[in-house]
């Protein structure tokens, strides 16, 4: 198990994934990725499982991608893709308790939770587009859904964030909950869906979903265009500014 992300098990049918590396603002690496795909599976393939709440140590929720991680070699984004995929086609109910950044992926991922709990401090970014890349984690057809189009535009097109009383408003998150009780919280909702008749919950849930084929495919189309835009000079460009503190130049025509 990666030393930068806990798996906590409690007695109530909860498995519980901590993000944990606080000192980077959670930023994801190929480990991180891969120890969270895996309780995913085991927490799917357990009859005693019922519920999965994320949630991270520190002021943050998760900073995205670490860059330098996911530059590095093609583990990063492999890993992160079949996250992406394992949490889209997870079937038990997904809470999430989040604080502060939820940036890229620390936003997307929430599309696919059921039940999504935020700090008063929460931020949710989605700047793959300043980055020279596009969106994923079937974000650019979960965001207009959720969002509508207008909110979701401002979100995927021009970077802006969005703090946690307008995600209350649009729809991205459940309610907004006092720092200090956000957590408590969370485990709170999980015990009481961990409760409900696991049938009628499972059948509801899956409708709410609609068609997996739908999403499943634009979450391939998506990742088939991101390891393009990746390898893009504007990507390359995106990247160095970032890197170097400035700010980028891009080339049109």
């Amino acid at each position: 198990m990666s030393e930068s992300i806990a798996i906590i098990e409690d007695i109530a049918g909860v498995i519980e994934i901590h993000i944990d590396r606080p000192d980077k603002k959670n930023a994801l690496t190929a480990p991180m990725y891969h120890a969270m795909t895996a309780a995913l599976a085991d927490a799917s393939a357990r009859a005693d499982i019922a519920v999965v709440l994320f949630t991270a140590n520190g002021d943050a929720f998760c900073a995205g991608n670490d860059l330098k991680d996911f530059m590095a070699g093609p583990e990063g984004g492999a890993a992160a893709f079949a996250f992406i995929r394992a949490i889209a086609a997870f079937d038990k109910p997904i809470v999430a308790a989040v604080q502060g950044l939820a940036v890229g992926v620390g936003t997307t991922m929430l599309f696919h939770c059921d039940l999504i709990y935020a700090a008063p401090d929460a931020r949710f970014i989605m700047p793959f587009v300043n980055l020279g890349l596009v969106p994923e984690a079937g974000s650019s057809l979960l965001a207009p859904a959720t969002l509508g189009h207008a909110k979701a535009a401002a979100m995927l097109m021009l970077g802006e964030p969005m703090d946690a009383d307008a995600a209350d408003r649009a729809g991205l998150v459940t309610a907004v909950v006092p720092a200090d009780g956000l957590l408590a919280h969370a485990r709170a909702k999980a015990r009481i869906l961990v409760a409900k008749p696991p049938q009628a919950l499972a059948t509801t849930r899956r409708l709410m979903k609609g068609d997996p084929a739908i999403l499943t495919a634009r979450i391939e189309e998506e990742a088939r265009l991101f390891r393009d835009t990746l390898r893009s000079a504007e990507a390359q460009e995106a990247f160095a500014a970032f890197f170097e503190k400035r700010a980028p130049v891009f080339r049109r025509g």
